[in-house]
């Protein structure tokens, strides 16, 4: 047990010093996320996370499910009504839905931002 009390004073001085400032002149750290280098890469990432489940993993579509996604009448949207329309969804009773399985806002990922939502439009539309 002696050993422990020993142990934890030092644990604690660890934790409480603070990292020092960067020097001034040190550059401001790059931009690390995949949509700043890649839209469409950063879209596909999102697309398998929250889409693919419906859609499949390259967008032809899963059976009873969600429509394929390639060559899609919805493609001719703009990309502005395209993101409207993943941000709202599209409910079951919708006469335009063709399988009758709700396709939930956001594809049932609360977290997507309009960025997001843009670069999943982006991957979508690369898909060939």
């Amino acid at each position: 047990m002696k050993r422990w009390l020993v142990l934890i004073p030092l644990c604690l001085s660890g934790c409480s010093q603070e990292t020092p400032p960067a020097p001034a002149d040190s550059p401001a750290p790059a931009a690390t996320t995949p949509a700043a280098a890649n839209p469409a890469e950063a879209g596909k990432k999102l697309f398998e996370a929250s889409c693919s489940a419906c859609h499949g993993p390259e967008g032809g579509g899963i059976p009873s499910l969600g429509k394929a996604l390639k060559g899609s009448p919805m493609l001719k949207l703009s990309d502005a009504d395209l993101v409207a329309f993943i941000k709202k969804g599209r409910e079951a009773s919708d006469p335009a839905n063709t399988t009758k399985v709700a396709m939930p806002p956001k594809g049932g990922n609360p977290d997507l931002t309009d960025d997001d939502l843009g670069n999943i439009v982006t991957y979508i539309r690369s898909l060939k």
